[in-house]
């Protein structure tokens, strides 16, 4: 395809390299945010995340044989049953969820490349997904508020006013500011909350003066790391949730065509950008980092600029690997005091709560049908309410009973209770 003149560069073209730096600079900033926020909301290592994310971008702009301008980051879908697995199997079990993860992409990969994509929006019409999604946000809201008030065990007044005073400058930057600022507000908001978290006088440094600047990341992988054994729990957990965030990888692919003036879902086909998400899934997996997913951020960078470059979403990635070896930055990540957290988390899961209602809203999705009214309804308070299945030493989160629930509801109920005919 020639260059469109309603762009500055197409997705194959390159900057030049003082253009390249800055632009990638840019994507890296307006994914950092999110990205090494998963982390740190769970316990696990910022710095492995920012490198697969790197390195899963990479793969995933490989496999996609470099049609596709889209970054790869932690994905805030899989904090529930990843918080559950921190404290019973630590990272191993993290780790083997995240791969079953990426497999879950690589089958249906497979899958659709022998029988299409259609029964997919059978088994995921809106009435699941929007439920589905409502709960990942509001599930965690009682992790928001702790970190938010709690010190230790004890209420303290500082923390929710740190925390606020994150939530309303966040606000704030996210309707106020203009140009560059405005794709960065998640990150502008964490900067001022710590800042105040340093007025009051509750952040430690200690451990970013004891740093190195340059330090390999606490890799955790199998059999060097730990010794791993199946914890199948772990697995059922997480995997079913792979099929939620399919939808939003869709829904990526969507904006994408309509911004590139491209059918990515032609070329290079829904098989390869499902199998490149559930690559970069899989890298992640192996060397500690969460489930990672297509990021709306970078995508809005994409429409704002102009720029398509797959080059420049490449080189954010480099840089990404980059930060991950600088052993200062991920210590000062680390030392980042719960209440920034709290006050950032506010907004974050609610955005995520309200994504799901906007799915719903969008759809038009009809409550006035029992159906519709009863898939609802079971999937927010079991989810919400997190009536976890515990079959012998293997759990099953709230949000992976509601998922399952919702989508085998939504296969069996009648389009119309009899009442209803």
């Amino acid at each position: 395809m020639s260059h469109r003149d309603d762009v500055i560069l197409d997705i194959h073209e390159r900057p030049s390299f003082g253009q390249w730096i800055g632009l990638s600079i840019q994507h890296m900033f307006s994914m950092f945010g999110s990205t090494v926020l998963v982390p740190i909301l769970v316990g696990l290592n910022p710095g492995i995340a920012l490198f697969s994310s790197g390195v899963g971008t990479l793969m995933y702009i490989l496999i996609t044989r470099g049609k596709i301008p889209a970054y790869m980051g932690s994905s805030f879908s899989f904090i529930v049953p990843m918080l559950a697995l921190m404290k019973t199997t630590g990272y191993p079990g993290i780790a083997q969820g995240t791969v079953a993860v990426g497999m879950v992409y690589l089958i249906v990969a497979l899958i659709i490349s022998f029988f299409g994509s259609d029964w997919i929006d059978k088994v995921l019409p809106p009435i699941v997904v929007g439920p589905i999604v409502m709960v990942i946000g509001l599930s965690l809201a009682a992790t928001a508020a702790k970190d938010a008030t709690m010190n230790g065990n004890n209420y303290d007044l500082r923390f929710f006013a740190v925390a606020m005073i994150t939530l309303l400058v966040t606000i704030g930057f996210n309707m106020f500011l203009k140009g560059f600022l405005s794709l960065i507000p998640i990150l502008l908001g964490i900067i001022a909350g710590y800042i105040a978290a340093l007025l009051f006088g509750i952040v430690d440094l200690s451990g970013v003066q004891s740093a190195a600047w340059f330090s390999l990341p606490s890799f955790q992988i199998p059999f060097i790391s730990y010794h791993p054994h199946m914890y199948w729990g772990a697995i059922l957990s997480m995997a079913p949730i792979a099929f939620v965030t399919m939808t939003e990888h869709m829904g990526h692919i969507m904006v994408l065509n309509k911004l590139t003036d491209r059918n990515f879902f032609k070329d290079p086909g829904l098989t390869h950008t499902l199998a490149g998400d559930g690559t970069a899934s899989i890298i992640a997996g192996f060397v500690g980092g969460p489930p990672v997913t297509s990021y709306g951020e970078n995508i809005g960078v994409l429409a704002i600029t102009k720029v398509h470059s797959v080059y420049v979403l490449g080189g954010a990635a480099l840089f990404a690997i980059i930060f991950s070896f600088v052993g200062k930055l991920s210590a000062l990540i680390e030392s980042i005091p719960s209440p920034v957290i709290g006050g950032i988390s506010f907004l974050l899961f609610g955005v995520i709560a309200s994504s799901g209602l906007r799915v719903i809203v969008d759809k038009q999705v009809d409550f006035n049908k029992k159906r519709n009214l009863m898939i609802a309804s079971s999937i927010l308070v079991i989810g919400i309410g997190n009536a976890y299945l515990q079959l012998g030493q293997y759990t099953f989160s709230g949000l992976a009973v509601a998922s399952v629930l919702g989508i085998v509801l939504n296969l069996v109920l009648p389009d119309k209770a009899f009442s209803e005919r």
